[in-house]
């Protein structure tokens, strides 16, 4: 006995719908990217057409100013930069370091275990005179790490 299997012709189909949204998403990618250009240039804040100049030492403006480390040693004698400042001298040094960067000076308190805590104390009491916010003393972990 001779069975028959019905020949189907299935012709197998491409759906196109995914390709053609690919084609109108990037169509309207450059559309809008080609806008944008355009405007810019319309504008004249797309590129400038200028030889800029070169620095040497050039830094960026955002970047946060340095911090003023104050060390303290034991007699209670006043450090900034490796010298020997006396309190009026370091208040003056808090007060133009604070009209440099308006609202954006540190101050590292770093005391000498020996000396007493007035002295470090009097040192926050300049920045405080001075408009100087942000101070804090530095300490050492048990494991020889400065925080």
């Amino acid at each position: 006995m001779k069975f028959q299997i019905p020949n189907k012709h299935d012709k197998r189909k491409l759906d196109m719908t995914p390709l053609i949204d690919c084609v109108f998403q990037l169509l309207l990618f450059f559309l809008v990217a080609s806008h944008f250009e355009e405007q810019a240039r319309m504008t004249n804040e797309g590129e400038l057409e200028a030889a800029l100049p070169e620095a040497a030492a050039a830094m960026p403006m955002t970047m946060k100013p340095q911090e003023l480390i104050v060390n303290i040693n034991a007699q209670g004698q006043y450090y900034v930069g490796g010298n020997l400042e006396a309190e009026p001298a370091l208040a003056r040094r808090l007060q133009q370091s604070q009209l440099n960067n308006p609202g954006n000076q540190s101050v590292v308190i770093r005391g000498d275990e020996a000396a007493d805590w007035k002295y470090i104390a009097r040192v926050m009491s300049l920045c405080n005179q001075a408009n100087i916010r942000d101070y804090r003393v530095a300490v050492v972990k048990d494991d020889g790490a400065e925080q």
